[in-house]
């Protein structure tokens, strides 16, 4: 099942024509093409039933803080995940839907789509998902935030006066953490008379304070120096270069010049600012290349990325990524009116998604993320260039923090590769590339 052939299932487009007086913001706009996405391989005969359970999982958390999708208002989203989803439901067993570990909440959203007058599916009773409350086999209690947090504090006090009473029941005292009926059983005991040395003891073994005892002072510990974490040294090894397959490119909804790119970087399942499409995980990448690059050349094909840059918004669509593209470089005091022509650069067409991709000669393990406060992309970027022979390199000689190392002595240009060969761009030759 494509994205494509979900959005023009009848529900789903007749849906779509009545909520057009709803405004989604851009985000929630993001959100609902992802959502649809995820319909579009939710149900998928062919996908393993630990995928299938994980998705299944996944959504039945989503829902359960959530009547919608989107929270509480109505969407597309919701009939596309009620279309691929409701053949199946049908099937489930009582245990499956309602049980322990069953799926409640999918459950529950299914029925509220298929029976509320705003989406007016009008689905024929016979086709619909059958709820039988009796056949609820465990009920699902709401959890009340404000009672759990009570519980939790409750529970932490607890702990600290059965700590209390151990310490008391060692050392024949109560202490004033201690549980109600211990100083109850306290104040009901024959009162015995204590000695001095009696006092010292129980002093030294709780710490208490015993008129005319002197309490000894212990010896201050010498406080460890904290571990200091090793920089790696400034290279163009620290930035995370990467093949990318660019496997859909549209014009961003609100920025003329840009283009929204999803983009498979080999990231694993569940890494931070990635998301899913096709069965893949992705990266929502932004690039400034609209109006530069035919949109028909953005689709289908591999680019190198950029993938530890920090994230940054770009007219209401988060952007975890750059795309590499190589552009003529100025003259002395030129201006740069953006105009071209630009090139993407082009990994070996062997290299899969998610190859590292590194200069010659400056291999290494990148950062996590990129400091911005350190300019680490800043500083590199200027040493990245194309040869005479098209191929993008870098030269640390042009670069201030590398001048005095033995690349920037030797005056040769370090080429961008992969293990499947060397990344290149289609005609421009001393080229800036960022």
């Amino acid at each position: 099942m494509t994205v494509d052939t979900v959005k023009q299932s009848p529900l789903v487009k007749s849906v779509a024509d009545r909520l057009t007086s709803i405004e989604y913001t851009s985000a929630e706009k993001s959100e609902i093409d992802q959502w649809i996405v995820t319909a579009s391989c939710i149900a998928d005969p062919a996908q393993d039933e630990a995928k299938s359970a994980e998705r299944l999982s996944s959504l039945n958390t989503h829902l359960s803080t959530r009547t919608t999708l989107l929270g509480s208002k109505p969407s597309t989203a919701d009939v596309a995940i009620y279309s691929e989803l409701a053949p199946l439901v049908k099937g489930w067993s009582a245990e499956r839907r309602t049980g322990e570990q069953g799926y409640h909440h999918i459950v529950r959203h299914l029925d509220f789509v298929q029976n509320a007058p705003l989406f007016a599916l009008e689905i024929p009773a016979d086709e619909k998902i059958n709820i039988d409350p009796a056949k609820v086999v465990a009920i699902i209690k709401p959890i009340d935030a404000k009672a759990e947090k009570e519980r939790k504090k409750k529970e932490k006090a607890a702990a600290a006066a059965a700590g209390a009473d151990a310490a008391a029941a060692a050392n024949g005292t109560v202490t004033s953490a201690a549980s109600e009926p211990v100083q109850t059983a306290e104040k009901n005991k024959p009162k015995e008379k204590k000695s001095k040395d009696v006092g010292e003891a129980v002093a030294a073994a709780v710490g208490a304070v015993v008129p005319g005892v002197k309490k000894e002072k212990k010896e201050k510990q010498p406080k460890q120096p904290k571990a200091v974490p090793v920089e790696k040294p400034f290279s163009p090894a620290l930035i995370d270069l990467r093949v990318g397959h660019i496997l859909k490119a549209i014009a961003h909804p609100n920025a003329d010049s840009l283009f929204v790119s999803t983009i498979a970087c080999g990231d694993a399942p569940g890494t931070e600012n990635t998301s899913e499409y096709e069965g893949q995980v992705v990266r929502t990448v932004c690039s400034g290349l609209n109006g530069l690059i035919p949109l028909e050349e953005m689709q289908n094909r591999k680019v190198i990325t950029v993938c530890n840059l920090k994230p940054v918004t770009m007219r209401g669509i988060k952007s975890c990524a750059m795309v590499l593209a190589a552009s003529p470089r100025l003259a002395p005091g030129e201006e740069d009116h953006h105009a071209g022509p630009v090139e993407l650069v082009a990994p070996p067409a062997d290299a899969p998604a998610g190859e590292r991709v590194y200069f010659e000669g400056f291999e290494g393990e990148p950062e996590g993320q990129l400091n911005p406060k350190k300019k680490v992309w800043d500083d590199c970027q200027v040493g990245f260039t194309t040869t005479d022979d098209r191929i993008v390199g870098f030269e640390a000689a042009k670069v201030e923090k590398l001048q005095d190392s033995a690349s920037a002595k030797s005056s040769t240009v370090a080429l961008l590769k992969t293990k499947q060969g060397t990344c290149s761009v289609r005609s421009l030759v001393g080229a800036t590339v960022r």
